[in-house]
């Protein structure tokens, strides 16, 4: 039985504060594991275009450092309509299906090079349990949304769409700090 009412407010800043957590460790590692990594990247995987090894190989601190803070408004933002709207935001849910999903995106990669990634450690202990709490906190709350396979798509696009925005405003405003 579900009732409506309003979640505690951990379950819409939680998604900005475990979000910190897990890009802490993508900020502390991200850059350097990929450049110490990329030549056995690009070895065991001839198939990614190479236009995808040029833009990683070009990923240094600074813009990293910044792209991490656009997505740090971004997520911000959507933990904050999550708050004002006692969870039932769109964009709230939509980020807290995104966020899970991303994370599930993390252990793939770490599967996929047999090994850890940044971002691979706090996924299974951070990332995914809040998403799976969150959204069943929103469900005893009675307000959230149905995800089908359509909100899948969908979740793993935006986070898809605002990593590329985030990393676009990143390229563009890195040498500025």
């Amino acid at each position: 039985m579900t009732t409506t009412s309003k979640p505690n407010p951990l379950v819409t800043y939680g998604l900005f504060l475990a979000w910190a957590v897990h890009d802490a460790e993508e900020l502390a590692f991200g850059p350097r594991w990929l450049r110490e990594n990329l030549p056995g990247l690009r070895e065991r995987f001839p198939g990614v275009p190479e236009a995808v090894w040029k833009a990683a190989e070009s990923v240094d601190e600074r813009e990293f450092a910044v792209a991490v803070g656009v997505m740090a408004g971004i997520v911000g933002a959507a933990a904050v309509a999550g708050a004002r709207s006692g969870g039932r935001s769109a964009f709230y849910q939509g980020a807290v299906n995104g966020f899970g999903l991303h994370g599930l995106v993390h252990l793939a990669q770490a599967a996929a090079v047999r090994g850890w990634t940044p971002g691979s450690a706090t996924s299974p202990l951070v990332v995914v349990p809040f998403a799976l709490w969150a959204r069943g906190r929103l469900r005893r709350a009675g307000v959230l949304r149905p995800v089908g396979l359509g909100g899948v798509a969908a979740g793993l696009a935006i986070a898809a769409g605002a990593t590329v925005v985030s990393h676009a405003v990143g390229r563009r405003f890195a040498s500025y700090f």
